[in-house]
């Protein structure tokens, strides 16, 4: 059968990140092999289930029913029902065992080289206390130390946490933190790679990454947030 849609690993061992899941069944079932079950696809952390969730080829559209797992299916960082139908969209950010599982929903075949950066190591280290961001200060406390925003870094965060656990494009992210720059090729400001990829180090270097940006590479950025992290 062809493949009529993409699931895109951000991460989820065993498989890499990057990795391409195509989807071309009529029914297609996500979860953990165990004695005598092996799902379609398989991930090893404990905390997926066996036969975690499903997507069923409906009408042409993608559609996600979790299978009643305990610990649950979140797309763009709502819970999903079990059992409950779930039409998904270019775009849409599938996570599973309490984030360590994270996957990027696509329809766009054009995305099939898509490569996602490895996240380091220090990316998992967790700050020394909870995180509080001031919006009207411009500030943000992590461990209890106030930090400054300069104007970039405001318009950025504020833009990732309006649409957090989602993809934001490039053009986008470009749109909203550099307004008033000439537009270049597509109709986006002209702003090189390399700059944006230098604000999003010197974020992650001064905020001591607390703040959890997964980049998938030729489209945009991802903030993940949980339960540690308040804004004011």
């Amino acid at each position: 059968m062809d493949t009529f849609a993409c699931l895109y690993i951000v991460r989820g061992e065993p498989f890499r990140p990057g990795t391409c899941l195509n989807i071309s069944m009529p029914e297609t079932v996500f979860g953990r092999t165990s004695a005598g079950f092996s799902p379609d696809f398989s991930f090893s952390n404990a905390f997926i289930s066996r036969n975690h969730f499903v997507i069923r080829r409906e009408n042409d559209a993608a559609v996600l029913y979790d299978s009643g797992s305990p610990n649950g299916t979140e797309i763009n960082g709502q819970k999903v029902v079990p059992h409950t139908p779930y039409r998904l969209q270019t775009g849409d950010i599938i996570k599973l065992a309490k984030g360590l599982t994270v996957i990027h929903f696509s329809y766009l075949f054009g995305e099939q080289t898509l490569e996602l950066e490895p996240l380091s190591s220090a990316m998992w280290e967790e700050p020394s206390g909870a995180t509080t961001i001031h919006w009207e200060k411009r500030e943000c406390v992590v461990g209890g130390k106030p930090i400054a925003m300069s104007e970039k870094e405001y318009l950025f965060l504020d833009l990732m946490y309006k649409h957090a656990n989602q993809l934001v494009t490039y053009h986008d992210i470009k749109q909203t933190v550099w307004p008033d720059r000439p537009l270049g090729p597509g109709g986006a400001p002209d702003v090189h790679t390399d700059e944006l990829n230098a604000l999003i180090y010197r974020i992650r270097k001064k905020y001591k990454n607390t703040f959890l940006i997964s980049a998938v590479r030729g489209n945009g950025y991802i903030l993940e947030t949980d339960a540690k992290e308040s804004a004011k």
